[in-house]
């Protein structure tokens, strides 16, 4: 599905960045023509383009390699191949843009690369910083507490796996699908898809229910790793249904108490996708 994200326009001033949603690689992919637009204001801004990417060439950028084409709506309503880059290719782009709307953007990632910088010396500061945009966002301090408790967790959890002979990314998400699929039906990417989300995180758009069904997934999970030692992937992955079963159980207790679902659409956007032809997206 490609989706074009409403508000990514405020980003520049109201300007249309046409996008489209890669569901699989789970990215953004903007038009690179439409972004050179509104950083410069050009009349001619496809040659603009086409000369700073000759430029890219000849010093031998790696932003070029990155381009692709894409198709997307032209202003005829025709699709067109379009260049395109996704987030992090954007981000490079906007710092070889000399103009002075380009400026704000590249102060902004200057800024970033600094707090990065800090917080490896001093880690608290990315644990603030957390605790401060959660709060920004509305939640509560003890949602907060929870959900650092949780990312805590998690780490418990892979540390078990690793011991277990777990080691690749892939391995640890095949693990972490089976318990949510176990317990919920679906897979990770899945289940963020019928919240409606893209690159937004799964459990900050969970009601209680589900995060409290998510933890007991995993920490089951974990407890019955360290007690039953499984070795290798097929050996770790029965262990992660089981303990996806035990929230799955739960789970049902819960609804037959409730008499409703309790793994909800709801998420915590305060934005909407709409698709290429200017409609709300609601069937996830």
């Amino acid at each position: 599905m490609t989706n074009k994200l409403e508000t990514i326009t405020k980003l520049f001033e109201e300007k249309e960045i046409r996008s489209i949603w890669d569901s699989e690689k789970e990215d953004y992919y903007f038009s690179v023509v439409d972004v050179i637009s509104a950083l410069t204001d050009s009349p001619r801004p496809r040659k603009y383009w086409n000369d700073l990417k000759r430029n890219l060439d000849k010093e031998g950028s790696e932003l070029s390699e990155k381009i692709g084409q894409l198709k997307m709506k032209s202003k005829d309503g025709k699709l067109r191949d379009t260049d395109t880059l996704d987030t992090e290719g954007i981000f490079r782009l906007i710092e070889s843009v000399p103009s002075p709307k380009a400026e704000p953007f590249k102060l902004w990632l200057a800024k970033l690369g600094k707090e990065r910088i800090d917080e490896v010396f001093d880690p608290e500061i990315a644990i603030k910083r957390s605790i401060e945009y959660y709060k920004r966002k509305g939640y509560t301090d003890a949602w907060i507490e929870a959900r650092i408790k949780a990312i805590l967790n998690r780490n418990k959890l892979t540390d078990v796996w690793k011991e277990g002979g777990i080691n690749t990314p892939t391995e640890y998400a095949i693990l972490t699908n089976d318990i949510y699929k176990e317990w919920s039906g679906m897979t990770a990417k899945g289940y963020k898809e019928y919240k409606g989300l893209h690159k937004e995180s799964l459990r900050d758009n969970m009601s209680d229910i589900e995060v409290a069904l998510t933890d007991l997934g995993k920490i089951t999970t974990r407890e019955l790793a360290k007690k039953f030692k499984p070795s290798g992937l097929d050996e770790n992955r029965i262990i992660a249904k089981k303990g996806g079963n035990i929230a799955k159980i739960t789970r049902n207790n819960i609804e037959k108490e409730l008499k409703e679902n309790v793994v909800t659409r709801d998420n915590n956007l305060n934005y909407e996708y709409i698709d290429d032809s200017g409609r709300l997206i609601e069937d996830k």
